[in-house]
């Protein structure tokens, strides 16, 4: 299924941001609006795929069909869309947001398109979040919090990791 995608890759800086979270014992859960398969794909090409299936992933599964062919089994149909997808043009239609009230520090992805259905989310919400480019920004961030250079409260009320 991967593979007829022409441009996989990851975020830059995902390997690094990977390797220094797994280093210092800090959890990496991917929630996507994506299908699980092709995230893991996409992960196991790029980091291995005994490294690929440590993390987490929260996102839509697929349902293989006796004709062969596949259909996307959503997580959540009637719920709100959430936005990080490894592979371009693989966002699927729903994924229940609930996750980002759950995490330490939520990253969310600044699109190209400024449209991040996430990130409005938790404006909306009053969700407290870290916008990011690249995951070497987040790594910057990580690192400053891991070394008590800021504290994880300093980093949300900033709410951004562009000028890190």
């Amino acid at each position: 299924m991967i593979d007829d995608v022409i441009d996989i890759y990851l975020d830059p800086g995902f390997n690094d941001f990977y390797k220094f979270c797994k280093g210092n014992d800090i959890p990496v859960v991917i929630v996507s609006s994506g299908m699980e398969p092709n995230i893991r794909a996409v992960l196991s090409k790029f980091i291995g795929e005994e490294e690929a299936a440590t993390i987490d992933i929260v996102s839509n599964h697929v349902k293989s069909l006796p004709n062969g062919k596949w259909e996307i089994q959503y997580r959540h149909p009637t719920r709100y869309v959430c936005t990080f997808s490894p592979v371009p043009g693989l966002k699927a239609d729903v994924l229940d947001m609930s996750a980002a009230r759950h995490a330490d520090v939520l990253f969310v992805k600044l699109k190209q398109d400024n449209e991040n259905d996430l990130h409005e989310y938790c404006k909306r919400e009053g969700i407290p979040h870290v916008l990011f480019s690249d995951f070497l920004h987040a790594l910057n961030v990580v690192k400053a919090i891991v070394t008590g250079e800021r504290t994880k409260e300093d980093v949300l009320k900033e709410g951004t990791a562009m000028a890190v």
